[in-house]
């Protein structure tokens, strides 16, 4: 037999129609997978809840030819199903609750039974409670499929709404149930990174509130020191009480770096050289006032053992030089630090141009000595140049994984 409108035998025209079909089915499938890959690649990127749940809406309302769609996440204390994200809808229905979590409803069905609620003709009869939005959008199809659980209960319901009839094929319910699947993965893992940021983010308070106690104690401990050394008769005791107190102040200054940074295990060398050798200068006497103490520094990050014991051993030479080399004269002393090399090394001089740098025998609680110690243990040297000043050099190393963020800086 032949078709009499265009000529084509009856059954060559069936086996075509069923092949324009099967491709046109393989071409949704793909389109759909493509969808779904896309949005799975998007969710675990993406760390907004918001985001992920709008974009879930809007591909599932793409995918599937239809102009609305919305999320419903459950809520245990109110047993229902609010609305938290959609597509197509007219402002005010997001933030609306659909329903009650039981069997009254599409939603409310899907999520109790968590099997999908497939209503093609929302106008032949049933005994379901819809929305009360549903006629202002003309709403005359939907399915629905539970978001399952993850930990815990299922976070909601997915659907997808329609103004004109649809008949939804199996291929389109594959679709959505793996979709809900994923949805689901990609909520709980938002959660999940939500509740690590918050459990750091209140580490990181408590360390900056610790930091600060600790910083205004050894202020406070630096204070009182500097009082008794004043107040002490004996000048060899003064000179143990200012030692002490530069070196309580050191510490307060490593604190005041450390604020803001939390639970890092690195600071800036050179932003606490800088806060180091402004508190300087008020530790010395009063004729310190009459030399400049200028630094040059770089920004390197360090761990904070080794900008403790550079903090400590320039405190020392500083003063060693504001003690030292200018006896009758004014002058200047210059803190420099460069950045590393590509040896792994470092390199920090603190230079004066007093009347030089004269041996003394040395001890290991101060001065030169403690010195000499301190860059001992940091695996770091000390030099001395006098000759018409003082240049001492600082030669320490640079962690490898520092080394290669400053290099490629």
């Amino acid at each position: 037999m032949v078709d009499a409108t265009s000529g084509v035998p009856i059954a060559d025209a069936s086996r075509a129609a069923t092949v324009n079909n099967v491709d046109r089915t393989v071409e949704k499938l793909l389109r759909q997978q493509a969808a779904l890959a896309a949005f799975g690649s998007f969710a675990f990127r993406e760390t907004d809840l918001n985001a992920i749940l709008k974009e879930a809406a809007r591909v599932c309302a793409l995918s599937l030819g239809v102009p609305f769609s919305k999320i419903c996440r459950y809520r245990a204390v109110e047993n229902d199903l609010l609305i938290v994200a959609g597509c197509g809808w007219n402002l005010g229905v997001v933030g609306q609750v659909v329903s009650q979590a039981d069997e009254t409803s599409p939603q409310g069905r899907a999520y109790v039974t968590r099997q999908p609620v497939i209503l093609n003709n929302l106008n032949v009869a049933n005994n379901l409670a819809l929305p009360a939005f549903y006629p202002d959008h003309g709403i005359v199809s939907t399915v629905d499929v539970v978001i399952p659980a993850v930990d815990g209960a299922p976070y909601g319901v997915l659907e997808i709404d329609s103004p004109t009839l649809h008949e939804y094929d199996e291929h389109d319910i594959n679709f959505l149930t793996g979709f809900a699947n994923v949805l689901a993965e990609a909520v709980a893992s938002s959660n999940k990174n939500h509740a690590m940021r918050a459990l750091l983010l209140r580490q990181k308070l408590m360390a900056e509130e610790l930091q600060h106690r600790v910083r205004n104690n050894l202020q406070m401990v630096s204070s009182m020191l500097s009082g008794y050394a004043r107040s002490s008769i004996d000048a060899s005791s003064r000179q143990e009480i200012s030692t002490i107190s530069r070196q309580v102040m050191t510490l307060a200054r490593i604190y005041d770096s450390l604020l803001g940074v939390g639970l890092s295990h690195t600071i800036d060398l050179g932003e606490y050289l800088k806060q180091l050798c402004d508190s300087l200068p008020s530790l010395q006497n009063p004729h310190a006032q009459q030399v400049g103490l200028v630094f040059h520094t770089q920004s390197l990050p360090m761990p904070l053992d080794t900008v403790t014991a550079l903090g400590m051993v320039v405190a020392e030479l500083v003063t060693n030089s504001y003690s030292h080399a200018f006896p009758d004269r004014d002058g200047s002393i210059t803190v420099t630090l460069k950045s590393a090399n590509a040896a792994g090394h470092a390199i920090l001089t603190v230079t004066d141009d007093g009347v030089g740098f004269v041996p003394t025998v040395e001890t290991t609680r101060r001065g030169t000595g403690l010195a000499r110690r301190l860059m001992a243990g940091i695996g770091g040297t000390l030099k001395v140049v006098a000759d018409a000043g003082t240049i001492w050099t600082l030669n320490f190393p640079v962690p490898p994984p520092i080394l290669e963020e400053t290099l490629a800086a």
